[in-house]
């Protein structure tokens, strides 16, 4: 394709300008890949020549390849940041997705654990070996705090104040926002630290807060790793995620009468509508408990 290289482009422009996530970068490089693929099927050559029905029939094949419509908003929402950085750079006149809607999605649930189920989660690591220590404490801080998994990875050792009980963590688009971490997180990064990350280290020195058996950081992917160990050993729902923690917080903290703003701030939720679904399933809750509970119900 003659102007192919405005991919590269963006994709620079998201994670340098706009300080997107790898995960976002990566999505998006392959939606436009798979656009453009598509685009060359039909012998279209350049950006700026691709018309609203180009894009509906794209849309229309992915419909017939059975893609889930969640799958094609996050395609669009791809297309949408592309062209606009197009229009931004005076690449094409007008954008082919000014008229395409996005579909309705149904709004999903999230996944949360009742009380009995956290507890016996964050008491399932062995505490008599390092890594036992390191996994009881990065759980405990993941359900104290609500923090994200990259957030959670992204600590280093100077981002905590064990003293005052807060995190310094970096979320989304860059943004900083403190949150709390209770006595109980406190005490488990406490011990972490104190004992169990220096040996770790072996010695060496490292900036990062939580660390593997290699004394070097954490990714996202062993900490899923980490939750699924305890998920497997306690039987709990397959579907169970470290975002799993972040979800129940929430929930217990609405359930436990808190503020719907705070719990946004705490959450680093940008807009209020995105903490409300917590309200979808405090409801559903408290629905199930009076039909339990209820002789008459």
């Amino acid at each position: 394709m003659k102007n192919g290289h405005y991919i590269d482009d963006f994709l620079r422009y998201l994670e340098i300008e706009k300080n997107a996530s790898v995960y976002t970068v990566r999505h998006y490089a392959s939606d436009l890949q798979q656009f453009t693929a598509h685009l060359e099927e039909q012998r279209i050559d350049g950006f700026e020549t691709v018309t609203y029905l180009h894009v509906r029939m794209f849309l229309a094949k992915l419909g017939a390849d059975d893609y889930a419509k969640r799958s094609i908003s996050r395609k669009l929402s791809a297309l949408r940041s592309f062209y606009q950085y197009l229009l931004r750079e005076g690449a094409v006149a007008v954008s082919p997705l000014s008229y395409v809607r996005t579909p309705k999605l149904e709004k999903k649930l999230p996944r949360f654990l009742y009380l009995e189920q956290t507890l016996a989660l964050l008491e399932a690591p062995d505490l008599s070996t390092p890594l036992g220590v390191r996994d009881r404490a990065l759980m405990e801080c993941l359900y104290a705090s609500g923090m994200r998994v990259s957030e959670l990875v992204g600590l280093d050792v100077s981002s905590i104040d064990l003293d005052n009980g807060i995190a310094l963590v970096f979320g989304k688009g860059a943004k900083e926002r403190y949150v709390p971490l209770g006595e109980l997180a406190v005490d488990a990064l406490r011990s972490y630290m104190d004992d169990a990350r220096n040996e770790l280290l072996e010695g060496k020195e490292a900036l990062p807060l939580f660390l593997n058996y290699r004394g070097t950081r954490l990714s996202d992917r062993s900490v899923r790793r980490i939750v699924d160990k305890y998920v497997e050993q306690l039987a709990l729902a397959s579907d169970v995620s470290p975002h799993t923690f972040r979800h129940t917080f929430a929930t217990h903290m609405l359930e436990a009468g808190a503020d719907l703003r705070v719990v946004q701030e705490l959450l680093g939720h940008v807009d209020l509508s995105t903490t409300q679904i917590y309200t979808h399933v405090t409801k559903d809750h408290l629905q199930s408990i009076y039909n339990k509970a209820h002789p008459r119900a």
